[in-house]
């Protein structure tokens, strides 16, 4: 039997960060990924394909509008192949920073197989090992939930783990679910050719964004595709081969449709780890409960990323990794803290998301606290960019609470502010921050002029000046 310092179930973002950090700081380290290929979810069905689809859907979409804009007629269908092709290029590429061989170079054991627990230190692969492990990190990520819906059977289903390696893009195609992965996507397949329905069961998309910017961006997304809120899909019907969805709110509707995408959301992989016989805790979704050091209620045992239903974001995935790298490895107390971390999504224009929303703010401040918000900097007018908006939830000293934006590249343009939260630094000091005009960042200094503007010229700050100069200068 193999003994490990620590191990590694999961070999996604979170888990890769454990498994190499733990190598390179001499501990040694087994890591368990059924998968052939390392990387997880981000890699093969999330982030990077995402995006790569995104990016094509972006330019076909862009090249129609300008051509119409500019007078000139563009035809033709997309060919999904190519564009399949560059999603598989874009994997591939980053498949080798990822690459088995990179891990054992490093000294990793990388196990192919999948892994049960016998008990809170041994672990059985489906190989036919057993290991046992001091320390044990759970990464296994999570997948896309499949909700009960009459005949689905008689439909192609599509999730994010199927439909980057579709044969063919279907024509018509119902999303059931308008979060993240349901409103990139559908934008994106819509702008390649498919007919888009989207349906989902709340009354406004984006609700875990700030009202403002929610609405903004709900406008948006209603000059591109057909939207259902506050309905679902419980069935479908077949008439002589001919598939409909029926769509259950206020009114029923029935639409035509050549495929179900699933994207109500997503359920931590943890069934088949057998938990149970380790001792450790699962809340009513299946995730595994931690604490604020990432250690289950077993303490030698971690989970990081998806599967702890803390922070469903690859990034945070690679943060928690970090922090159990610590703990696990050296025995430290480090704590994991989310409040400085920031999420965006890829739809077109982009949403960023930092800190507390103006409604939280309300709930948990009162009246104690400040909103700016700037938009129209030079850069987006040239651009004929008349989306991109900023909005920032400051407390009565200045420091950022909250900050959201809207827009082109948003995600990039943002970054300074969360620096300045991690930092702790005021608003104001954005001031002295030169930017090359007419950058887009223009948009985010804004910021600071809006907070001088109520700090100085709405103050008796001005009257004392004014005084000043008109007797001393």
């Amino acid at each position: 039997m193999n003994n490990y310092d620590v191990i590694v179930i999961g070999g996604g973002s979170g888990g890769l960060t454990v498994a190499a950090g733990a190598a390179q700081f001499g501990a040694k380290v087994a890591l368990i990924e059924q998968k052939s290929g390392l990387g997880g979810d981000c890699l093969h069905y999330g982030c990077v394909p995402s995006k790569a689809l995104i990016a094509a859907a972006k330019e076909i979409h862009e090249v129609r509008k300008n051509g119409m804009k500019h007078g000139l007629e563009v035809k033709g269908v997309t060919d999904w192949s190519v564009i399949r092709n560059q999603i598989q290029s874009a994997v591939d590429t980053i498949q080798e920073h990822d690459s088995t061989s990179r891990f054992q170079n490093l000294g990793v054991d990388v196990h192919h197989a999948r892994a049960v627990f016998l008990d809170e230190h041994h672990l059985r692969l489906s190989s036919g090992k057993t290991i046992k492990g001091k320390r044990i990190v759970i990464a296994t990520g999570s997948s896309p939930v499949i909700p009960p819906i009459e005949n689905i059977e008689q439909v192609k289903v599509i999730t994010n783990e199927s439909l980057f390696y579709m044969e063919h893009l279907p024509e018509r195609i119902v999303m059931v679910g308008g979060g993240a992965i349901g409103m990139e996507m559908a934008q994106a397949l819509s702008r390649l050719g498919s007919e888009i329905t989207v349906v989902d069961h709340s009354d406004m998309l984006f609700k875990k964004e700030d009202k403002e910017i929610a609405e903004k961006m709900q406008k948006e997304m209603e000059k591109e595709l057909t939207i259902h809120l506050g309905a679902r899909v419980n069935k479908l019907e077949n008439n002589q081969g001919e598939i409909t969805a029926v769509i259950e709110g206020e009114q029923e509707k029935r639409v035509g449709i050549d495929a179900l995408f699933l994207a109500v959301g997503r359920k931590p992989n943890t069934e088949k780890l057998q938990l149970d016989r380790a001792g450790v805790e699962l809340d009513e979704e299946g995730a595994v409960v931690v604490n604020d050091r990432l250690q289950s209620s077993v303490s030698h045992i971690y989970a990081i990323g998806d599967v702890n239903g803390q922070f469903p974001f690859t990034h945070g995935a690679g943060e928690e990794g970090k922090i159990a790298v610590s703990n696990a490895v050296f025995g430290l107390k480090r704590k994991m803290n989310y409040e400085n971390l920031p999420w965006a999504f890829y739809t077109q224009p982009e949403i960023f998301h930092l800190g507390i929303t103006e409604e939280e703010a309300k709930t948990k401040l009162g009246e104690d606290y400040t909103v700016i918000r700037a938009s129209k900097a030079d850069r987006m007018i040239a651009e004929q960019d008349d989306t991109s908006f900023v909005k920032v939830i400051l407390d009565k000293k200045g420091f950022i609470l909250g900050a959201h934006g809207i827009g082109a590249n948003a995600s990039d343009w943002m970054q300074i502010l969360v620096m300045m939260k991690t930092n702790g630094q005021k608003i104001r000091e954005l001031s002295s921050i030169v930017h090359p005009y007419p950058a887009r960042t223009e948009i985010v200094k804004q910021l600071a002029d809006q907070y001088w503007r109520k700090k100085l010229f709405e103050s008796n700050i001005t009257k004392l000046t004014s005084k000043y100069i008109s007797v001393f200068r």
